[in-house]
């Protein structure tokens, strides 16, 4: 795993064991930034299921402002952490359930990442909770990152669907209704 583009391009990222975890491929990471990149400068992100970090942190490569990260994992802070430190960012980490994360960050956010374990099934709950706290500026996305087709709840839109092999990329925005 490793950052594709920005002021740390090339850096490796440090990454986990097992088989529980799933990072976005290199593949799906790079089209979703080649997507994403105008709305990168300046920008402020919330990484939501950060695992190593990787969004975040290819966000704030390509010119974000701010990356808040958070995660609910011990092994994943670590990493991320271990991340964070390597490209020298000394960034926002929550070590919350992301519910409590929504409940607890301050600010509007001009993209989410939202990249759950693909066994749960959370998107309403996500969107119901930035709704309710405000958390996205106007014409702001959510990225959320799933394998099954997911059902987006009144009052927001999918903006762009991409699929990548059993991942799928939904950019999901406020509606205008």
């Amino acid at each position: 795993m490793r950052i594709i583009a920005g002021k740390y391009r090339g850096r490796t990222l440090a990454e986990f064991r097992g088989n529980d975890i799933r990072p976005t491929s290199d593949r799906v990471k790079e089209s979703l930034f080649q997507i994403l990149s105008a709305r990168l400068t300046g920008a402020r992100v919330l990484d939501l299921f950060a695992g190593s970090g990787a969004l975040g942190i290819e966000a704030l490569s390509r010119g974000a402002a701010e990356a808040v990260f958070n995660d609910f994992s011990r092994e994943s802070l670590a990493v991320l952490k271990k991340n964070l430190a390597a490209v020298r960012e000394d960034a926002k980490v929550y070590a919350l359930d992301f519910r409590a994360c929504l409940k607890t960050v301050t600010g509007k956010f001009g993209l989410i990442f939202a990249d759950p374990p693909y066994r749960e099934c959370f998107t309403e709950e996500i969107l119901e909770l930035i709704a309710v706290r405000g958390l996205l500026e106007e014409g702001g996305l959510v990225i959320l990152e799933s394998e099954r087709e997911e059902c987006i709840p009144a009052g927001w839109a999918i903006s762009d669907k991409r699929n990548y092999g059993r991942t799928k990329i939904y950019m999901i925005g406020r509606s205008a209704s």
